[in-house]
This record gives structure tokens, C-alpha cells and sequence, in this order.
């Protein structure tokens, strides 16, 4: 297979510096600096979406080991077993990460959002406004999920 080479952005500033503590993201404001490379106007049009797309590098966990059999998720025995690509974590294979966030402020090459759950100096890789057009209507979940991250995004 094809390897790429992916540079990042720009960077997440915000109070987070724990990796472990991964709850009560709801409240957090971070502001993503965009790369001069990309000028003063890179942002210019964002500012009238409600939200944006932020895809990110889980950059501060160890490198995955391969991928063996099916875990539970989190490593938590109260949960489902799942394989690699059934959850959204940050051991994967390539560590991309991705959230929805609101857009808070848009200025110059910086990007206030709320509710990105990544902590100070995640590198970011790409940006892409949220497009209605793109969220399905009709997605499913299963129960324990639900349950599970019913305090992730908690103030």
C-alpha cells in the first residue's frame, strides 16, 4: 500500500494538558492557530457555519502495536468487545482523530471553538465546515454507547 506524508495545519491551544482525562469536554474553548503558510484569509467564509469538522493527531499516546484480536472497549471489562475500527479512540492505527465542534470565534488565522476533545499542542490536519448535507439523519447507535459517553461532552 501507498504511504502518506500528512503536515499538519495548525495546532490546538486550550487549558487540557491531561491525555488521561478524557470527559467533560462539552465547555472547552480552544483556539486553533492555522500555519502562516496558509495566509491571513485561509479562514475567510467560515465564520457563517455553526460548526466545523476537526480532524486531528492523537500525537501524545505511544505509537499503536498492530492491532490484534478484538478488546473491550477502553480496555473496560463492563464493555462490549469491539475491533480496531469500531470506536473512536486514540490507539489506532494511524491516530486520527475527528470532532464536530461549534465555532465560536473566527479571526485572522485563528479558530475559537467549544467541545474539541483534544488537549494543548494537538496537531491539526485538516478543517472542513459542517455541512448538513453530510450529517445522516438516520444514524443508529447502540444503547451502551449512549450510555457511555452520556458525560463526555458534560461542562
Amino acid at each position: 500500500m501507498r504511504t502518506f506524508e500528512i503536515r499538519p495545519i495548525g495546532v490546538v491551544r486550550n487549558h487540557r494538558t491531561d491525555v488521561q482525562h478524557s470527559d467533560q469536554w462539552g465547555a472547552v474553548h480552544s483556539t486553533i492557530t492555522v500555519d502562516e503558510r496558509f495566509g491571513e484569509a485561509c479562514l475567510q467564509g467560515l465564520e457563517s457555519f455553526s460548526h466545523v469538522e476537526v480532524l486531528f493527531v492523537f500525537d501524545q499516546f505511544d505509537e499503536p502495536s498492530e492491532p490484534g484480536e478484538p478488546q473491550p472497549y477502553r480496555g473496560r471489562a463492563d464493555l462490549p468487545t469491539m475491533g480496531i475500527f469500531a470506536g473512536r479512540g486514540p490507539r489506532r492505527p494511524n491516530r486520527i482523530g475527528v470532532t464536530c465542534c461549534r465555532i465560536d470565534a473566527v479571526d485572522g488565522r485563528e479558530l475559537t471553538v467549544v467541545g474539541l476533545d483534544a488537549v494543548d499542542g494537538t496537531p491539526v490536519i485538516d478543517l472542513k465546515p459542517t455541512m448538513v448535507e453530510f450529517v445522516p439523519t438516520d444514524a443508529r447507535q447502540p444503547a451502551w454507547v449512549s450510555a457511555f459517553m452520556s458525560e463526555y461532552f458534560d461542562d
